[in-house]
């Protein structure tokens, strides 16, 4: 495996840009989807909360690019987004037809889970402004050409659709040709692939873009669907996560992929919906950093992922170690759990403290 290299921050405008959609979270709190009265309104989105939990975490210049219908719905998008500190102007605003018949916002119905009683998600996304996207309509030699560390995308946004999956395609080339890292995150959901032929047209796809790419996310799961890759010696469980295992793993998926400079993978025993162990792996250069699971209190786990990536990514863009990368992503993604959202609320001082074994007790 090759060493990562990265374009200076001053010669870059955006240290990461993602590419993904943008929907509204509806929360319903400590109530359910099918008896609640009220919902809290959240932005989320596997490939934007990236790029949040870089700005607003870790105070990284970063940037989305999705496209949103113009009406109300998407213009308190917009809003969330700007108050996440992530750069708007690569949105791409698409005509509303008044009734959603030609183009959508999504809408993402979220539960958090309490004790034995799991998470639930019920998405609403179909026709969406940002599955309609087509090869062509992005201007990435624009983007690029001003300046991109890090381009981060994933497996949810290259679901959506036919053109959405070209688009990704042609992201990834174009971050290629300019000198920008490009990442990926799995992020296998069955509900997005069940309707277009299932997991062997997410190999099909998934295995063709990851020879393009440099830096790889996933869980078991993941690799397993989305690259028929397995993971031998854990029970269906995943009661025990034995890492001789995980680490065949990610050296299969080297050796299926020499492309690749990073390959990285989250550990979750979920014992009940608001306690797991937590943990993460990850081969970088050949060498394996395994930093073992330790139990975490949950309130609200989706995102957590997504924020063991973030927290990875700013270390590698500060020139930190393989190590500490790794231990700021399995931190992020701890502290984004505690808080409801798909996205981080914490700060780098907070992740610090996590990564070097702080109690929880009150700062004043």
């Amino acid at each position: 495996m090759e060493e990562l290299v990265l374009k200076a921050a001053h010669d870059a405008k955006w240290d990461c840009v993602s590419l993904g959609e943008v929907m509204l979270r509806l929360d319903p709190g400590e109530g359910r989807i099918h008896t609640t009265r009220s919902f809290t309104a959240w932005e989320g989105g596997g490939e934007y909360n990236v790029a949040r939990g870089l700005r607003r975490c870790f105070g990284l210049r970063t940037a989305i690019v999705t496209a949103l219908a113009e009406n109300p719905v998407g213009r308190l998008l917009e809003d969330l987004i700007l108050q996440g500190g992530v750069d708007p102007s690569l949105i791409r605003w698409v005509p509303y037809d008044g009734v959603g018949r030609a183009v959508r916002n999504g809408l993402n119905f979220t539960e958090r889970g309490f004790g034995v009683r799991a998470a639930v998600g019920c998405s609403d996304r179909g026709n969406t402004a940002v599955s309609l996207l087509k090869p062509g309509e992005i201007d990435w030699n624009a983007i690029f050409g001003a300046g991109v560390r890090w381009f981060h995308t994933g497996g949810i946004f290259a679901a959506l659709s036919g053109g959405s999956r070209d688009v990704c395609a042609e992201a990834v080339l174009a971050a290629r040709r300019h000198g920008t890292v490009t990442s990926y995150d799995l992020n296998y959901r069955d509900s997005l692939w069940k309707g277009i032929g299932g997991k062997q047209k997410a190999q099909e796809v998934n295995r063709e873009m990851v020879r393009h790419l440099d830096v790889l996310f996933g869980n078991e799961e993941d690799f397993s669907a989305m690259l028929g890759i397995e993971l031998d010696g854990v029970t269906e469980d995943f009661e025990e996560l034995p890492g001789a295992a995980y680490e065949r793993m990610l050296r299969e998926v080297a050796a299926a992929y020499p492309n690749l400079k990073i390959i990285a993978t989250t550990l979750r025993t979920a014992r009940t919906a608001s306690r797991n162990a937590w943990g993460a792996m990850a081969l970088y250069k050949g060498d394996v950093v395994h930093v073992p699971q330790r139990e975490v209190d949950i309130l609200d786990r989706v995102g957590g992922g997504d924020s063991f990536a973030s927290g990875l990514i700013y270390g590698y863009l500060a020139g930190k170690p393989a190590r500490w990368a790794v231990e700021c992503g399995v931190a992020h993604g701890a502290l984004a759990m505690t808080t409801a959202g798909d996205t981080s609320t914490a700060s780098l001082a907070e992740v610090e403290r996590v990564m070097k074994g702080g109690s929880a007790r009150i700062t004043r």
